[in-house]
């Protein structure tokens, strides 16, 4: 028989895992240095010292050499995993660190010269992994002050070398990457070195081999009566602090001069949280705002997408004394971080404070479900949260669909932050008081709850959070889901006055939701039956928006049963789990439009309708779970917190009906100069309404608007209704400030970037079209139809062709559209992207017989984008207007007078002339001046400097 000390697995790991890195990287310098710390941009001398992946991946030998020696590290990590899992009896340790260990043979044997972007989604997953190792190893060590130094600094470090990243990837700074380089080494000598801190820890197991006609291998502790000694002694320990703790809950902030706790059913306790639960959607739903800012901006994935990860914000519960600091004060540092944030000028720095924020927030609200100690109390608490969500979107409706305490508002977009930073300073000076209730000594007997039944409790969880963010934290989703445009037979619901049907049902779902919370099978059912609807594609308009209701009421009936079961289930992991799987769910649900810019994007290329059945599957199969595990505790509730709870429905009711009428529209539209029978329109690519420096653009695109007088305007980008993008409806602002009416185009279920119009003339008829789409993206496009001076109907187009690198789609794209806009004999204007120089390629579909159009002005040769064309209208006058700060592209704006038949017909062709008309226009018929020279806000007429005119 031979036993070996534990301390040898640690050590062998060690130098393996060392000596593999180390001789590739000599190997490497010695062979092949000028060639390893060449990248991108730069080679030497402006790079001195190569990255990890260019010197263990890029070349033969030392890729060889590195490859043999860290598979040799294989045993003893397995061996490692063994022997923690041994000490300390923690099944979570051993799965994480397992696929902590295949995600890091995934980045070390898949290099980036072989594949870049899955090597980075190993690497990524094993840093993201190794942050619950580290505290877990950490907090069941005996030598915990070393690994969290190791900890601590290895995660420090993350945040220069990404910075050094983003110097050298985007700024391009020459010697960046190779201090990028540094950074890199020492996180992986810092890995290493934390798990070498291992030996201590395995100094107490020896490793017994022995043949007895078998070969057998035993672990056993070398000191198993000091561990039972120290066991007992933990024991008193915390039989002695939980009195402690105990004595302390009951002394709580006096009322009325007597010491008591803040009861479940007072109105402090539902005022205060159920504010706080609207700072917690609040804070949820602007984080992904946030970051969409910068993919749009990079055209890809920029490395501020990382910022996400603020959702798994429970896991910090693992650190010690943060659950104390969280208990005391979670609410104020998330509240006070998130929604202070708007003050941060800097986006990257606005949307890591978000990020924090969010972290925090997320950390608090799952401490106090953790915490709750009766079902009681976790009714009250679930309740206060249901009708946060239901104010958050009745407030959201009221101001237009955005958020007033986001992040991209701020005072001179109509944000309300000051104000409600207020709200927080007061509530927060209450809420560790009024919320001790949530944190006394649990009077009831929580069910035992098994691993896997809490793993899918977790999944269902996740995908409560994901859909409710998807469908209803805007009140205008579901219609747009719903919306096919405008007809004088049948039309769908608009987003006025139906919105507020959305808060009304909400409302109604929270009020009973309590109901089923023993009984979740008739939700379920409705859940299933009204997520069929929303999947199909042949039911639209008021049946699929009526399905969409139900799916709303099925979604808020089931949310006590889950939450419930994730606070028995009494877990940290729960939450870190759940919200990494909405994380993975919102990536899924922007990966069926941003196919193109991402990595395995053809995977979910278009199937937001699987996202969403998805989300529906992990919520049925939670519930299902919840039931299983479900103590059989009563949850009977005082007839004072019954009342509260209609009183506090009531009032709600009352504010959704006032928010409607106040959001009214403002009277019939009318046209800017009806006395010249002119249409003024634009054509406008407006980046989703966020604008250079991260604030909603809304205010400053009506400004344009009016100044410019549109009367007719396309715009291009504007399918916000996406969780990433704020589900936010960008023509409800405008086109109630513009007293316009509003066409959204193809809605948030047809995988489009979007197309919208607005106009002073009633659309008559709107048709919406997909555009061939083999390879590249959907092509949305609107055909409407309105109403204009002497009840001429005048065709209008709006279009957004496909990317640049589909050369096929696009051609495709043009024939289709030159059919659709040839199919009508109706005077037209065309309000396009178009992606093509003029006078060539595509533009003669275009501008073609085919179509009947006709291009507002082919002289101007400086176009790649947005085009006007039009056909049997007179067109008077052309501009240019640079964009300001609002967005990457022009607003290109035409006039044009509308013609009788019989005009038509006495000035035949010349409506198509050429010749500029320098002469002096009637004033009616001039563009603004306000916009020549430097201009105003940023804008000014540019490329030829002023409009131009047209004989």
């Amino acid at each position: 028989m031979v036993t070996v000390n534990g301390k040898i697995i640690p050590l062998t790991h060690t130098i393996c895992a060392s000596a593999a890195f180390l001789v590739a990287l000599a190997t490497g310098y010695s062979l092949h240095f000028h060639k390893i710390v060449r990248n991108a941009h730069y080679g030497y001398p402006d790079e001195w010292f190569p990255s990890v992946s260019a010197t263990i991946g890029d070349r033969y030998p030392e890729r060889s050499i590195f490859q043999i020696l860290i598979a040799l590290t294989a045993f003893p990590r397995f061996l490692l995993l063994l022997g923690h899992y041994y000490i300390n009896r923690c099944i979570t340790t051993l799965i994480i660190g397992t696929l902590r260990t295949v995600s890091c043979g995934g980045w070390v044997y898949i290099t980036s010269t072989d594949d870049h972007d899955t090597h980075d989604i190993f690497m990524i997953v094993y840093i993201v992994l190794t942050l619950p190792w580290d505290i877990l190893i950490s907090r069941l060590s005996k030598f915990k002050k070393a690994k969290i130094t190791m900890a601590g600094t290895f995660f420090g470090l993350l945040i220069p070398m990404l910075y050094q990243y983003y110097q050298h990837q985007v700024m391009i700074v020459p010697g960046a990457y190779s201090r990028y380089a540094y950074f890199e080494w020492s996180l992986i000598f810092l890995d290493i070195g934390f798990d070498a801190l291992a030996y201590h820890d395995f100094k107490t197991i020896n490793i017994n081999l022995s043949l007895d006609g078998l070969i057998s291998a035993t672990f056993f502790s070398t000191n198993v009566g000091e561990k039972r000694i120290k066991e007992d002694n933990i024991k008193i320990k915390k039989e002695r602090s939980e009195a402690i703790q105990s004595s302390n809950e009951k002394k709580v902030v006096s009322s009325g001069g007597k010491n008591e706790l803040t009861p479940y059913d007072s109105c402090l306790y539902l005022a205060v949280n159920t504010f706080n639960a609207f700072i917690f959607w609040s804070n949820l739903t602007a984080l992904v705002c946030s970051i969409w800012h910068f993919p749009l901006w990079y055209m890809g994935i920029s490395g501020y997408e990382a910022a996400i990860i603020g959702y798994t914000g429970p896991i910090i519960l693992y650190l010690p004394f943060v659950q104390s600091i969280i208990r005391k004060h979670g609410f104020m540092l998330g509240a006070i971080i998130g929604v202070g944030s708007y003050a941060i000028r800097k986006p990257e720095s606005r949307l890591i404070t978000v990020s924090i924020g969010t972290a925090i927030t997320m950390a608090n609200f799952a401490l106090n479900l953790i915490r709750i100690p009766d079902y009681q109390v976790l009714r009250s608490y679930v309740s206060t949260w249901v009708y946060g969500l239901v104010i958050s979107v009745a407030i959201k409706m009221r101001f237009y669909s955005n958020n007033p305490i986001w992040p991209i508002l701020h005072d001179e977009n109509q944000g309300w932050n000051k104000e409600a930073i207020l709200l927080i300073l007061i509530s927060s000076m209450v809420t560790p008081y009024v919320n001790e209730i949530n944190f006394v000594k649990s009077t009831i007997t929580r069910p035992k709850i098994g691993f896997f039944s809490k793993f899918f409790i977790a999944v269902g969880f996740g995908s409560l959070i994901f859909s409710i963010h998807q469908m209803f934290v805007d009140s205008s989703t579901i219609i747009y889901w719903s919306w096919e445009g405008y007809n004088q037979e049948t039309q769908g619901p608009l987003q006025w006055p139906w919105s507020a049907l959305t808060c009304a049902v909400m409302l109604f779902a929270a009020f009973t939701s309590f109901v089923f919370v023993r009984r979740p099978l008739l939700p379920a059912l409705i859940l299933t039956l009204s997520t069929a609807v929303l999947y199909s594609s042949d039911i639209k308009e008021w049946p699929k928006f009526i399905g969409g209701l139900f799916y709303v009421v099925s979604v808020v009936w089931l949310i006590p049963n889950i939450i419930v079961a994730t606070s028995d289930a009494n877990s940290i992991a729960v939450f870190v789990f759940g919200f990494l799987l909405y994380v993975i769910l919102v990536l899924a649900h922007v990966w069926t439009v941003a196919y193109a810019f991402v990595p395995f994007g053809w995977l979910l290329r278009e199937r937001l309708h699987v996202v969403l059945a998805i989300g529906t599957g992990g919520i049925l199969i939670g519930t299902f779970f919840s039931s299983m595990s479900k103590s059989k505790e009563p949850i009977t509730m005082s007839r004072k917190f019954n009342w509260l709870m209609t009183l506090l429905a009531l009032i709600v009711a009352c504010a959704i009906g006032g928010f409607s009428y106040q959001i009214r529209p403002n009277g019939i539209p009318q046209p800017y100069h009806p006395e010249s029978k002119l249409i003024t329109a634009g054509i406008w690519t407006i980046h989703f309404g966020l604008d250079n420096d991260m604030w909603a653009s809304e205010d400053g695109m009506s400004e344009l608007f009016s100044d410019m007088e549109l009367d007719i305007v396309g715009l291009l980008e504007t399918d916000t209704q996406h969780i990433t993008m704020g589900n936010r409806d960008l023509t409800n602002k405008i086109a109630h400030d513009l007293n316009m009416y509003a066409d959204f185009g193809p809605g948030p279920n047809k995988n489009t970037w979007g197309c919208a119009l607005l106009s002073k003339f009633p659309i008559i008829n709107s048709t919406h079209h997909l555009l061939p789409s083999p390879v590249g993206e959907l092509a949305p496009a609107i055909h409407a139809t309105i109403l204009t001076y002497d009840d001429i109907l005048v065709d209008v187009f709006v279009f957004h062709s496909g990317q640049e690198e589909d050369e096929e789609d696009r051609r495709l794209q043009s024939e289709g559209m030159a059919k659709i806009m040839g199919s009508s004999d109706r005077p037209a204007i065309l309000l396009s992207y178009l992606v093509t120089d003029p006078l060539v390629d595509n533009y003669n579909n275009y501008v073609s017989e085919t179509s009947g159009m006709h291009d507002i002005d082919p002289s101007d040769d400086d176009r790649w984008c947005e085009y006007i064309l039009y056909k049997d209208i007179k067109r008077t006058g052309y501009a240019r207007v640079s964009r300001g700060t609002i967005t990457d592209t022009e607003l290109q704006v035409g006039k044009f007078q509308v013609l009788n038949s019989e005009q038509l017909h006495e000035q035949g062709d010349s409506i198509y002339n050429t010749e500029f008309d320098n002469e002096r226009q009637s004033e009616d018929m001039e563009f603004p001046e306000m916009f020549l020279g430097e201009g105003e806000r940023g804008h000014h007429y540019h490329v030829f400097d002023e409009p131009r005119y047209f004989h």
